[in-house]
């Protein structure tokens, strides 16, 4: 048993030498595993002051003149200390990355050149420890990758041994782990780093997005008011142009042919000549009338932000007589619609108010429009006297080709429901005479903010 601990074959008083060196030289490797701990404890406090520690215990360990640690150039470059120096004195030298003692100036050659073979990866054998009376070298290995160097130099009576060698090893491991260690945290915190930034960015990208969004959004109901508003114009124009080319003109015959038979009645103080004379005046009054209307139909309201219910509230002012009484009414959430079928329903709305306003000799019209999930939906009822059957088959006969240009309203509101795939209905309303219903489908409908 004596012999396993203290390498002793007896204890006779003729091998006490033996037994002094071998009680030296664990008393080494005792202190030698008691610095070792102390530097493994430095580890959480960072790989700079562990590296600092593990040349310490080297010094210590060997009584060291000089002590070099050093990583090769672009190995774990994420990580510091590169390279250190410590002086038999104890003190602490680097080059970069340590805020200690700058470099001494009387290094000695081969402590310099060694340093440099580390730094650029020049080692003769680099994966072999170098030992001599007066020197250790140990590479430093990460995977069998020499990444760096751990080297000291002793004074002429301190003669360096095996258990010397094991030591600096195991310094040297605990050194590139922490070293190691500390790059992969580095790497970490750049990657969480370049995660927040990147998250920053698409928060700025989506905060963006939300802002542009909205920006279309307004855009999109400015336009659709335009929309609606050019509507109302081109209607105010249209009518008009009836008014100026058809109504206008008629009276105005009307008011020549009276002129003209009054010249059959000399006697001017007749009753025929009296009447013929208030007529005239009646048609004259009738086309200064028509003039001011014109006149105000040609000046284009100002643009508002009115929606569809609003503007069909503005066409039964244009269209209706005023002993037609009107009402508009809209059912459902009201929502934006594209402007293709905002523009349709609102001329269907107009060719509908027109015809009744022309043709149906009705005392009330009724608008209502409704918004559905999927679909818009108009209705315009009247208590007139039109007959349903009859205006279908005048809707046929324009669609199949109308020479003389007339009963075109029916057929174009046809043709637009149409083209958005919608249903054209011609009803009898509830109020005794005419329904037109128009059903719009539209996938695009979208809340109104």
């Amino acid at each position: 048993m004596l012999d396993s601990l203290v390498g002793l074959h007896s204890v006779k008083g003729s091998h006490y030498a033996q037994y002094r060196g071998v009680e030296r030289r664990l008393g080494r490797v005792i202190g030698a595993m008691d610095r070792i701990s102390r530097a493994l404890v430095q580890t959480a406090e960072g790989p700079e002051t562990l590296v600092v520690s593990v040349v310490r215990a080297v010094q210590e360990h060997l009584d060291a003149e000089w002590v070099v640690f050093a990583l090769g150039d672009g190995e774990l470059g994420r990580t510091g200390p590169r390279h250190l120096m410590l002086t038999g004195d104890g003190t602490v030298h680097a080059f970069e990355g340590v805020e200690i003692a700058s470099p001494p100036r009387d290094v000695p050659d081969e402590v310099l050149n060694r340093l440099n073979d580390i730094l650029r990866n020049q080692m003769h054998e680099p994966g072999k420890p170098l030992v001599s009376e007066h020197h250790l070298h140990v590479p430093v290995q990460l995977d069998e990758r020499v990444v760096g160097g751990l080297a000291a130099w002793t004074p002429a009576d301190k003669i360096v041994d095996s258990a010397d060698l094991v030591v600096l090893r195991i310094l040297a491991r605990q050194a590139a782990v922490a070293l190691l260690n500390a790059a992969l945290l580095e790497e970490s915190r750049h990657q969480v780093a370049r995660a927040e930034a990147a998250y920053e960015q698409v928060t700025e990208q989506a905060a963006d997005l939300v802002a542009r969004n909205r920006e279309l959004e307004l855009t999109q109901r400015q336009l659709s008011a335009a929309m609606r508003q050019r509507v109302v114009s081109e209607e105010r124009e249209r009518i008009a142009r009836e008014l100026h080319d058809s109504v206008t003109q008629s009276v105005l015959s009307a008011g020549m042919q009276i002129e003209v038979v009054r010249g059959d009645y000399p006697d001017a103080d007749s009753q025929a000549a009296q009447r013929l004379q208030l007529a005239g005046a009646l048609t004259r009054d009738a086309v200064e009338q028509l003039r001011s209307v014109i006149y105000a139909l040609n000046q284009a309201p100002a643009a508002s932000g009115t929606g569809l219910g609003e503007v069909l509230e503005g066409l039964c002012s244009m269209h209706m007589p005023a002993d037609l009484r009107t009402e508009v009414r809209v059912v459902g959430r009201v929502r934006d619609v594209p402007d293709a079928v905002q523009h349709s329903i609102l001329r269907i709305a107009g060719e509908a108010l027109f015809n009744t306003a022309v043709h149906a000799r009705a005392g009330t019209a009724r608008i209502v429009l409704t918004y559905g999930e999927n679909d818009i939906a108009l209705t315009v009822d009247d208590d007139g006297g039109g007959d349903p059957a009859h205006l279908r088959r005048v809707m046929r006969a324009a669609s199949c080709g109308d020479l003389a240009g007339r009963h075109r309203g029916l057929a174009n509101i046809e043709s637009r429901v149409n083209e958005h795939a919608g249903v054209f209905r011609i009803r009898r309303s509830r109020l005794g005479g005419i329904r037109i219903s128009v059903d719009i489908p539209t996938s695009q409908i979208r809340r109104a903010p």
